[in-house]
């Protein structure tokens, strides 16, 4: 993981990307490299607060190193990155705040502002040796987003996530595949546990004041 800054918009902004090299396929719900795909890198970019550019996937393109890559953004502070690893697994989480948001949540009814300025997002990646099926990619989505909320709940926030929440995992190409990625199977209980230790580190030191 490399961090750096750079200035736009008049703001110190961090960038942080890991280099994953060659052979790697990620599952992401990110803008840039969303979906299944190969990629050599992942990138967590850092953004002014009340971001409003039309083009985040071009914006993300001009930051991000040449080849296929995810690429991700948040206006939390990218250099508050938490890791936590467990039996092979590692989990990276940039964790904000400010607007938790209740999955489902009644029409109409405004997410509770925990403090002023700016917005938050949550993060997450996740790099396992375990070669993976689609299927099984599509299954620790799950279980990444499950062990962030069980994170959040236990930090005593109000809601499962924020709305802009971005994950991406990250598998070896070749080898034998994992059939399975839930929480109770041996790579998804190891993701589980190494996202909710690294959630809930970020969340219990994210604080209103903090602002971001």
């Amino acid at each position: 993981m490399n961090l750096t800054y750079r200035v736009e918009d008049g703001a110190r902004l961090g960038m942080l990307v890991w280099d994953l090299g060659p052979g790697w396929r990620t599952i992401s719900s990110a803008m840039l490299g969303g979906g299944i795909g190969t990629s050599a890198w992942v990138l967590n970019a850092q953004v002014v607060a009340g971001y409003a550019r039309m083009d985040p996937v071009g914006h993300m393109t001009s930051l991000a190193p040449p080849g296929p890559g995810v690429g991700m953004m948040t206006a939390a502070s990218v250099d508050r990155c938490v890791s936590a690893s467990d039996g092979g697994v590692t989990a990276w989480a940039t964790v904000g705040l400010r607007v938790p948001t209740w999955a489902a949540a009644p029409e109409g009814v405004p997410d509770p502002e925990l403090a002023p300025i700016r917005v938050g997002t949550i993060n997450i990646l996740v790099r396992c040796p375990a070669p993976m099926t689609d299927a099984a990619l599509v299954n620790t989505v799950m279980t990444v987003t499950e062990a962030k909320t069980q994170a959040l709940f236990e930090a005593g926030y109000p809601g499962t996530g924020t709305a802009s929440d971005a994950v991406c995992v990250a598998v070896p190409e070749s080898g034998a595949e994992e059939v399975f990625g839930g929480p109770r199977s041996e790579w998804g209980a190891r993701i589980a546990r190494a996202v909710h230790a690294a959630v809930r580190e970020g969340a219990e030191k994210w604080r209103p004041g903090d602002g971001k």
